[in-house]
């Protein structure tokens, strides 16, 4: 009778987790890729979880589309999809599973199905306006950075009082920003981390001077 009672025990001990794992939120934003024939192309899912009723947009070539009746039945995620702005009209449906780390499934836009897998995306601390100064040989130099972030992608300008300049490469991953500005006299290269919720890093422009940099999110 002991051993029945601790089996019992362990039972219900197990319901609980069980069900917390069935219930647990995947209202996020996702960034993943479809196979669209022999290629990948870059989608986008932002799921909002009310009450278990999911909404939301996916974002594909074919346009972007409002998430309806998203719901979790047994672990599948299915949602209807409604084209709008340029893909008005054109419907679609979406089913999701979870694997590891991932949701998989399928995406099907105008009666045409293609195999999808998303994976949550990091915050996004960086996209934004940030108010910076460059120590350039002991002078203050203030500059306003704009950077949006898609994926690891960093894209943006740099505007001073020497004039605008280009972001022509960018990347933050692992808590590390890198940029690459296009200037009229040469390009500016550029790194930082995020410490106390302020950018920090070096400058390198074009091998004829270095320094340090900080920027500020504006609120």
């Amino acid at each position: 009778m002991k051993a029945v009672s601790r089996i019992a025990a362990v039972i219900m001990f197990l319901i609980p987790i069980s069900v917390c794992a069935q219930n647990a939120s995947w209202g996020g934003k996702y960034q993943g890729t479809a196979k669209d024939g022999t290629s990948d192309v870059q989608v986008s899912l932002d799921l909002t979880d009310n009450a278990g009723k999911y909404s939301g947009t996916v974002v594909t070539p074919r346009g972007t589309f409002a998430v309806g009746k998203g719901q979790i039945v047994q672990n599948v995620f299915t949602a209807d999809l409604a084209g709008t702005n340029s893909a008005d009209g054109v419907t679609g449906k979406l089913t999701l599973r979870q694997k590891d780390d991932k949701l998989v499934g399928d995406v099907s836009i105008g009666g045409k199905s293609m195999p999808v897998e998303f994976k949550k995306a990091a915050a996004d601390d960086i996209s934004g306006e940030w108010e910076a100064v460059a120590d350039a040989g002991g002078q203050a130099v203030p500059f306003t950075l704009s950077l949006k972030l898609e994926g690891e992608k960093v894209t943006g300008t740099s505007v001073s009082q020497l004039g605008n300049s280009t972001i022509s490469s960018g990347t933050w991953k692992d808590g590390k920003l890198s940029l690459m500005l296009e200037t009229g006299n040469g390009q500016i290269a550029m790194v930082a981390t995020m410490v106390d919720g302020k950018l920090t890093g070096d400058f390198d422009f074009s091998g004829q001077m270095s320094g340090k940099w900080v920027a500020q999110k504006k609120k």
